[in-house]
C-alpha cells in the first residue's frame, strides 16, 4: 500500500450534469472520467493509502496522472476537488473595458456611433473572478474596447492567475504593445495567444478611424512574434480592401505570424451606419474568399488561414476544414446546442451584461434585450438557470421545430442551422435560418472547396447524396 498524489498539472472538477471531470493546467476544456476513475483520483491526495497493484492505480500511474507521494507532499489549492453548483462553462470572453483609443467604423460592441464608456473597476473584477473560480471556469480571453487601455490591466491578469485560471488570449489593436508590456506578461507566466486587428495594407487606418494604426499594428505583430508569443492577425474584409488581401497575407506569412483570421465585416449596427457600399454581400464574400484561397495555396505557406464561416486552411499539415460544416458525417444529434462555441464560453461585456457571444452584443443592446448582468445578479445564478442559460442551451431540435423547412434540408444535419449571430443580423430572428449557410451549400461551395483542396485532408467531411 502506498500514498499517491495527483500530477501537479491536474485538477478534479464537478458540475451539474458533468460530475466526473478534470482540467489539465493551461488547457481550456475539461475532460470527462468514469465514476470509478474519478473516485480513485479523489483519493490521490498524498494522504490516502492505495493498493499499488490495483489496475486503475497502474493505469493512471502509467498515464502520468498520479505518482507515489513524497513525504509532506500535498495538493495545491488549484488541484483540490471543486464541486460547482452550476452548469459547466470552461471559458469566459471578458471585455474589461468598453473604452478604446480607436473609434472603429465597424465595432460590433456598439449599438450606435456613440463611444462605449463602461468599464469594470478593479474591485468589481476581483469579485467577479472569485465567482468565476467557484463556478469552475478555467480560461479567460481578455478583450474590450481596448483591454490594455484599462489602468488596472496587469492587476486584473494577476487576479486571474491568483484565482487559479489563466489568460488564453488577448484581443487588442496593438497600440500599447511594447517590449516592457510583453516582458511583464512573461514575468507573470502569462503567455497567451495575442490577436491583433490588422485590416490590410493601405486600408487599416480607414476602418480603425485612426492615422498610424497600420504602422502600430504591424510593429506590434512583429514584436509579439519576436518575443515568443503565438500571434494571430484578425482582418475584417470588405469591398475596399479586397485588392490588398493576398499581399497582406503574404506579408504576415513572411513575418512568421501563426494565423490570419479573415472575417466578413457584417451587419452590426455601427457598420451598417458607416459602411456605405463597402459591405460585401454573402455571395460576394464567398466568391472573393474562394479566389483568395485559390491563390494563397499556390505557393508553400506556413501561416494558417481561418476564413470566418467559410474555410480554415492548415498548410503545414495539408489539411482543411469547411467552416459551415458544424457536424461532420455521423456527429449530429438533436441535443446539440445551437452554437457549441456559445455553450462553452460565457461572453461578458464591460457593463456586466452577458451575451451568447460578444458579436451579438450590439444587436441586443440596440433592442434593449438583457439576458443577465453579473454586476447585478452575480455569475453563478446566471449559470444555474434563467434567460442566459436558456438561450445558450437551446438545442438544434428546438431550432428545427422553429424552422421546419430548414430542418427538411439535406444539409441541416451538417450546418445545424448555421451561425446564430449571422441569423440574427440577416433575419432579425435568433432562431432564424442563417441564409448565408443556405447559399453556401445550395450553391455548391462545399464541392468547389473540396475540389480545390483535392489531396488535402478534410477534417469535417459530409455525406453526399
Amino acid at each position: 500500500m502506498k500514498n499517491y498524489i495527483l500530477n501537479p498539472n491536474i485538477a478534479l472538477r464537478s458540475w451539474r450534469l458533468v460530475p466526473y471531470a478534470y482540467y489539465i493546467k493551461g488547457i481550456r476544456d475539461a475532460k470527462g472520467l468514469k465514476k470509478d476513475e474519478f473516485e480513485l483520483l479523489l483519493k490521490c491526495d498524498g494522504k490516502t493509502e492505495l493498493d499499488e497493484n490495483s489496475p486503475l492505480v497502474k493505469k493512471f500511474t502509467e498515464l502520468g496522472f498520479i505518482a507515489p507521494a513524497k513525504d509532506g507532499e500535498a495538493l495545491s489549492e488549484w488541484q483540490k476537488h471543486m464541486d460547482c453548483d452550476n452548469r459547466y462553462f470552461p471559458a469566459m470572453e471578458y471585455a474589461i473595458t468598453g473604452k478604446c483609443n480607436f473609434n472603429c467604423l465597424h465595432c460590433f460592441n456598439a449599438a450606435d456611433n456613440a463611444p462605449s464608456m463602461s468599464e469594470w473597476t478593479l474591485e468589481e473584477a476581483k469579485i467577479m473572478l472569485e465567482q468565476a473560480q467557484k463556478c469552475g471556469l478555467n480560461a479567460i480571453t481578455l478583450t474590450g474596447g481596448e483591454p490594455m487601455l484599462h489602468k488596472n490591466f496587469f492587476e486584473i491578469i494577476e487576479e486571474i492567475y491568483k484565482c487559479g485560471m489563466f489568460v488564453s488570449e488577448i484581443n487588442t489593436n496593438g497600440y500599447f504593445i511594447n517590449r516592457e508590456t510583453l516582458d511583464r506578461l512573461k514575468s507573470m507566466d502569462c503567455v497567451p495567444v495575442i490577436k491583433i486587428s490588422f485590416d490590410g495594407l493601405g486600408h487599416h487606418d480607414w476602418l480603425r478611424n485612426r492615422e498610424g494604426a497600420e504602422e502600430n499594428a504591424l510593429a506590434a505583430l512583429r514584436l509579439c512574434k519576436e518575443n515568443g508569443f503565438e500571434t494571430r492577425a484578425q482582418t475584417n474584409v470588405h469591398r475596399l480592401n479586397l485588392d490588398s488581401l493576398l499581399q497582406t497575407a503574404e506579408l504576415l506569412d513572411d513575418m512568421g505570424i501563426d494565423e490570419m483570421r479573415i472575417i466578413r465585416t457584417s451587419e452590426s449596427p455601427r457598420w451598417t451606419e458607416n459602411a456605405g457600399d463597402a459591405c460585401l454581400s454573402v455571395d460576394e464574400y464567398y466568391e472573393n474568399m474562394f479566389a483568395f484561397a485559390e491563390k494563397y495555396i499556390q505557393k508553400p505557406r506556413n501561416m494558417d488561414i481561418d476564413i470566418w464561416q467559410f474555410l480554415t486552411i492548415f498548410p503545414g499539415g495539408k489539411a482543411f476544414r469547411v467552416r459551415p460544416v458544424e457536424c461532420a458525417e455521423g456527429e449530429y444529434r438533436d441535443s446539440l446546442p445551437v452554437c457549441r462555441g456559445n455553450r462553452g464560453k460565457i461572453a461578458v461585456a464591460a457593463n456586466g451584461n452577458v451575451y451568447p457571444c460578444l458579436q451579438h452584443s450590439g444587436y441586443y443592446d440596440a433592442r434593449g434585450k438583457v439576458l443577465g448582468n453579473i454586476k447585478k445578479d452575480g455569475l453563478q445564478p446566471l449559470l444555474q438557470g434563467g434567460k442566459y442559460l436558456d438561450e445558450v442551451c437551446t438545442t438544434v431540435k428546438t431550432l428545427a421545430e422553429h424552422n421546419p423547412k430548414c430542418a427538411e434540408c439535406k444539409y441541416f444535419k451538417y450546418c445545424v442551422g448555421g451561425c446564430r449571430a449571422l441569423a440574427l443580423a440577416l433575419t432579425g430572428d435568433k432562431l432564424g435560418c442563417d441564409i448565408a449557410k443556405c447559399a453556401f451549400f445550395k450553391k455548391g461551395w462545399y464541392e468547389r472547396i473540396t475540389m480545390l483542396l483535392d489531396g488535402w485532408r478534410n477534417l469535417a467531411p459530409i455525406g453526399r447524396e
